[in-house]
């Protein structure tokens, strides 16, 4: 199986920063993507950036120019630096990884268990 494992969530005041983190591991061959969402409390889950393995991004227009999202190929790790955070912002974040295993003839998603972000007026 795959395990994702976010990191680097909590509680920051409005204009801060925070940087997240997200390790896959488990029977991997290649991570073909590798994203954020996000899920405010009542709201639906949204997209807010993604990332392939040659290095192409894309983000919702809510977070451009604020968030970077990285990843170390060799670590199977992706990154989510936030800048310039306003209480919007606040939401449980998770990551995500299709990869390639063993056993599939083509690559799934897989999902971490989530990591709280709070931004305080």
């Amino acid at each position: 199986q795959v395990q994702l494992v976010e990191s680097g969530g909590g509680l920051v005041q409005a204009g801060g920063s925070l940087r997240l983190s997200c390790a896959a591991s488990g029977s991997i061959l290649d991570i073909v993507r590798m994203a954020w969402y996000r899920q405010a409390p009542g709201k639906q889950r949204e997209l807010v950036a993604t990332i392939t393995s040659g290095g192409n991004t894309n983000y919702a227009d809510s977070v451009k120019g604020r968030f970077t999202i990285s990843r170390d190929n060799a670590k199977n790790t992706v990154y989510l630096q936030m800048s310039s955070l306003n209480p919007e912002d606040t939401a449980v974040y998770y990551c995500t990884a299709n990869a390639r295993t063993p056993w599939a003839t083509r690559p799934n998603d897989y999902w971490g268990q989530g990591t709280q972000v709070t931004v305080s007026s």
